[in-house]
């Protein structure tokens, strides 16, 4: 339903996407994970019609966006919670947007129930919301033309923790419709809950790709020495590339054997050598972008 082949976005001397290539089959939830500046809210961007790509593309069920006779009905998008008409209630947003797809009146509603805006959130104007009642609005809002397809960037920024789990079980339930997510969070702990599959992007590239368990069961290695640059060196010398891990370890994208030889051909002790699965989500992530982040910048 989601395909993204070879994408890449160039401003000026600056690569903020470099041939980035991915699927999203129907019945999942693809979680879009990377650092700030890593290039999501670029690639989302260009894969809604937002930015135009410098090279690539980017279809939902087929088509580029900006070809799609209806987009809404097809595709439900929330990029910014807050890019919403502050002097509209929330009944006037949606039923703005109803009349432009042209979707029932009586789905508006029926969205504003399902999202858990009652009558009298309904009746406030927009810019007397809370963060947390705008991204709820904004997922109405993608939800109003039962589209087969939703593409969301922190869609859980501003909810309390029941919000969020009210927020997973109803991704979760979309998906398990038939429908498509590709879902873009840094609240990794509720992507590692709901996600099908990942797509972890780094420095603008795809650094890793592929289902849930299968990327957890291969994390990496945990590795630790009482001489912890020692520890570095070695790793450097095989070629071995290392981040900072829990507790003053080290996180290292190979098994442990190949670990464990450079550091005792180094002459260095170690204290702790273990795989590094059993940290799930958040060490599969700093183990794949060494937990280095920038400026988010996008135009």
């Amino acid at each position: 339903m989601i395909e993204v082949a070879h994408l890449t976005k160039r401003y000026g001397g600056r690569t903020a996407v470099d041939d980035v290539s991915f699927t999203c089959a129907p019945g999942s939830v693809t979680g879009f994970l990377g650092p700030n500046g890593a290039g999501k809210s670029t690639t989302m961007r260009m894969l809604c019609g937002l930015t135009p790509p410098t090279a690539g593309t980017a279809t939902v069920c087929g088509v580029p966006y900006r070809r799609l006779a209806n987009p809404g009905r097809e595709i439900g998008v929330l990029l910014d919670a807050s890019a919403q008409h502050a002097g509209r209630t929330g009944r006037e947003v949606l039923a703005l947007a109803a009349a432009v797809m042209g979707v029932p009146r009586r789905e508006v509603d029926v969205k504003l129930d399902l999202v858990g805006l009652g009558a009298a959130a309904a009746r406030r104007r927009v810019g007397a919301y809370s963060l947390g009642m705008r991204q709820r609005l904004g997922l109405a809002h993608a939800l109003l033309g039962d589209p087969r397809v939703l593409v969301l960037d922190e869609p859980a920024n501003g909810l309390d923790p029941e919000g969020i789990f009210w927020m997973r079980g109803l991704l979760r339930d979309f998906a398990d419709r038939g429908g498509t997510v590709l879902l873009s969070s840094h609240l990794l702990r509720e992507v590692e809950a709901v996600a099908d599959r990942l797509v972890v992007i780094g420095g603008g590239r795809v650094v890793a790709q592929g289902g849930t368990e299968e990327l957890l069961a291969d994390a990496g290695t945990l590795v630790r020495a009482r001489d912890g640059a020692a520890l570095g060196r070695a790793l450097a010398a095989a070629g071995l590339d290392a981040t900072p891990g829990p507790g003053g370890g080290l996180l290292v994208r190979a098994d442990p054997d190949p670990v464990g030889q450079a550091a005792a051909a180094a002459g260095v002790a170690l204290t702790e050598l273990r795989p590094a699965g059993g940290g799930g989500l958040e060490q599969l992530f700093l183990t794949l972008t060494g937990g280095t982040t920038t400026k988010e910048t996008t135009a």
